[in-house]
């Protein structure tokens, strides 16, 4: 057997624990496939050319952190196709994430982590080789060849909830108790990071129409290398020593009855609800990003400096906080003071984005709405673990995803009705259509005045127990106490 660091149990190390418990290196390489995997299809999605004219017209998906207007328009010419086409390579993702996303967290939980992370390696790797079909000429259907286009997106899709739902899964059954928010948050904000390198290399690879197929094959690349890695890299269902006490109960409960349990827990109800809306306004405010800020005269270089400051800062206070919450424990302390600086963040940025010369406020106001925002995703998912105790991990925070994309489609609509059409203004750089701009005045209020209400709901009316935690500590108490009746036992 390979050979392991000893697992701590609430950072007691005894020898009836070290017996009991243990871990395994090969935890590093299930975690380096999980990282390329979700980082893969993240690149893959935000790859499909979504634009910001794009966006206003669609629900808005988990995977927009930011916009990038040129490869829309060159997405289009390439195939000859309409903007509404290539709108669905967008749609399709929230059409197939909110079904799939039960059926997901059933694989999760019910199949095992393997067969759920493998099989979503295969339709991402799958369906990144089919979207190259559409520029091979030996594969030709002329003006036909959406369609591979479409039919690889749908397979990516398909993978999107299995590869989003596995890091708490990953972390609950390889890592032990104190390095558990770390590897929650390391495969979880390697979907930013992928939707951040394709936002940023998108542009580089596609000065032309004529280079998407450079595009599509470089993006084929990482997914087809996660398909191999966790195919060979991925052997057992789950590790043959477990690393806490918790990962031997980690499927204890039957699928159905974990819903069951879940619709019954007022705790995590109101964190589905306020985290699901908290990602919601996230999705939103990515999406919209440049539609608010054109119509005051700033420029789309400038608003996608705020997308990226929005995102790196984010990656960052992920990690820190992951780090700081796998020492201290305190879950629902750092989720409560960062969604509250998080809400106030987007505050400054309302009142900053309605006026003209802010860019230095703007700027830090996304910077910090980015990073402190961020942060509490990967901890919130371990926290809707700990609420929920003994339900299944993929049930758990699959029904947040699920509750996330509802209340996301819910904001965009509204978000959207609230606008005002406004007659041209010298100052502004955006798009007009012949009905003139969108003014957001309102829009940007009302979402920031959301964040405000999720956030002190959140505080004055979520609090839990530590189930897990606490179902840890009982074990570790009784296997002190079976040793101490052991040693007192006098031999024959």
């Amino acid at each position: 057997m390979e050979g392991g660091e000893a697992a701590s149990l609430l950072g007691e190390r005894d020898l009836g624990q070290l017996a009991q418990f243990k871990t395994y290196r090969r935890r590093w390489v299930l975690l380096a496939a999980v990282c390329l995997l979700n980082c893969s299809n993240a690149m893959v999605s935000a790859a499909r050319g979504a634009g910001p004219a794009v966006l206003l017209a669609e629900p808005p998906q988990p995977e927009l952190w930011l916009t990038f207007a040129p490869v829309a328009d060159k997405t289009a010419g390439y195939f000859h196709i309409s903007l509404e086409m290539v709108n669905w390579l967008s749609i399709v993702y929230l059409l197939i994430s909110i079904p799939f996303g039960l059926v997901a967290t059933w694989v999760l939980d019910s199949v095992g982590l393997r067969c759920a992370v493998i099989l979503s390696s295969w339709l991402n790797g799958t369906g990144s080789i089919i979207r190259m079909f559409s520029v091979l000429k030996f594969l030709s259907l002329g003006s036909q060849n959406y369609w591979y286009l479409f039919i690889g997106q749908c397979l990516c899709a398909l993978a999107q909830p299995l590869i989003i739902f596995s890091p708490t899964k990953l972390a609950a059954l390889w890592f032990p108790d104190h390095q558990r928010a770390t590897a929650n948050m390391i495969a979880s904000m390697s979907n930013p990071l992928g939707i951040f390198i394709a936002n940023m290399l998108s542009p580089a690879l596609v000065p032309e129409g004529k280079h998407i197929p450079l595009m599509l094959g470089v993006y084929a690349i990482p997914a087809v290398t996660a398909c191999v890695l966790a195919t060979v890299g991925i052997r057992e269902k789950a590790p043959p020593t477990p690393p806490s006490a918790s990962a031997t109960n980690s499927t204890s409960q039957p699928f159905f009855t974990g819903l069951k349990m879940l619709l019954r827990n007022k705790s995590y109800i109101i964190l589905a609800v306020c985290f699901g809306g908290g990602i919601g306004m996230f999705t939103c405010f990515s999406a919209l990003l440049e539609q608010i800020l054109c119509e005051k005269g700033y420029s789309n270089e400038f608003a996608g400096l705020n997308g990226a400051l929005f995102t790196v800062c984010g990656l960052v206070g992920a990690f820190l906080l992951g780090m700081y919450v796998d020492r201290t424990r305190k879950f629902i302390e750092s989720t409560k003071i960062c969604f509250c600086l998080s809400a106030l963040a987007s505050i400054v940025f309302a009142v900053a984005s309605r006026f003209r010369h802010q860019a230095v406020t703007l700027a830090i106001s996304s910077s910090l709405f980015g990073f402190f925002g961020f942060a509490i995703y990967p901890i919130a998912m371990e926290l809707a673990v700990e609420c929920s105790y003994p339900v299944g991990e993929g049930t758990s925070t699959g029904l947040i995803f699920v509750a996330s994309q509802i209340e996301g489609v819910i904001l965009m609509i509204l978000l959207q009705a609230l606008t005002v059409r406004v007659s041209e203004d010298p100052s502004s750089t955006c798009a007009l259509d012949q009905d003139g701009a969108l003014e957001w005045t309102t829009p940007v209020l009302v979402l920031a005045g959301l964040c405000s209400a999720m956030a002190c709901s959140y505080v004055i009316f979520f609090h839990t127990d530590y189930k897990r935690l606490h179902a840890e500590k009982n074990s570790g108490d009784l296997l002190k106490a079976e040793d101490a009746s052991t040693a007192d036992i006098p031999e024959a």
